[in-house]
């Protein structure tokens, strides 16, 4: 299936020092690498090395999409996961919306394994759940309804869009859906550090997903970050800036040399 201009996945190999330190970053929900792109520019300019995983059935049709579960998009980020944890001490999992709890569900299967070398969560607007009645429907409906009006290009910034489906792949949203009961219930084992950060308005993802965070990561820290100028899909909104920064910044005081050594 030919993959959209702009949906390319984007890795980088750091050198030196800063190479050793990995970061990986997930796109979200019909998504595609693209708006996630300049947050891992930014990183790799750092040095970082970095990877971005276009997640199966996105970036092509919203039709190939409906074939795929959360379980085919949880294993791309564990690849990607497994290839940077070769080659770095170690390695930061970032994620937008449905990114969010792919990450964080790797930081959960990690959790008890000695030789994690996870150092943190990065999570942007991160989707845990909704409280939109329409969406408990979404497993009655996809057996006969096979997608319903798109979410993507929630974007404050004027001239700034998102690559992604017009359409929702009910299917698909439905195996996200399970994939969130499993993420939440488990949120506890969680121990790396969280930085989370959370626009002040957003027309996709609604407050729950955040109360469930504070609420279930009671083994770390989370520490929450307003973004006041952007929408959903802030990694290529107004506060950017704020994202990429922080997340430098992030890393730089939870990095640890010599991990599983």
């Amino acid at each position: 299936m030919p993959i959209l201009a702009g949906a390319e996945p984007f890795a980088v190999d750091g050198d030196g020092a800063a190479g050793r330190t990995g970061v990986l970053i997930s796109h979200g929900f019909t998504g595609t690498p693209q708006s996630m792109r300049p947050w891992a520019e930014h990183l790799a300019a750092q040095g970082y090395s970095v990877r971005l995983p276009r997640l199966p059935g996105h970036g092509t049709t919203w039709q190939e999409m409906n074939g795929t579960t959360w379980i085919d998009w949880y294993t791309e980020i564990r690849r990607a996961y497994d290839e940077l944890a070769e080659r770095c001490d170690t390695v930061f999992a970032c994620g937008l919306s449905m990114g969010g709890a792919l990450v964080t569900r790797l930081a959960e299967d990690l959790a008890d394994q000695p030789s994690s070398k996870l150092g943190g969560l990065v999570l942007v607007n991160v989707a845990y759940g909704t409280l939109r009645r329409d969406a408990s429907l979404a497993r009655y409906l996809a057996w006969a309804v096979r997608s319903r009006p798109g979410i993507g290009s929630d974007i404050k910034k004027a001239g700034m869009t998102e690559l992604s489906y017009a359409r929702v792949p009910l299917r698909a949203f439905v195996s996200m859906q399970a994939m969130w009961r499993l993420v939440t219930a488990d949120l506890g084992k969680i121990t790396v550090p969280i930085l989370y950060f959370r626009s002040a308005e957003d027309h996709v993802v609604d407050a729950l997903s955040g109360k469930l965070l504070h609420a279930g990561a009671t083994s770390t820290t989370v520490r929450e970050v307003s973004l006041p100028d952007s929408y959903h899909v802030a990694t290529v909104d107004n506060d950017a800036e704020l994202i990429f920064n922080g997340s430098v910044e992030f890393i730089s005081q939870h990095v640890r040399t010599g991990v599983g050594d």
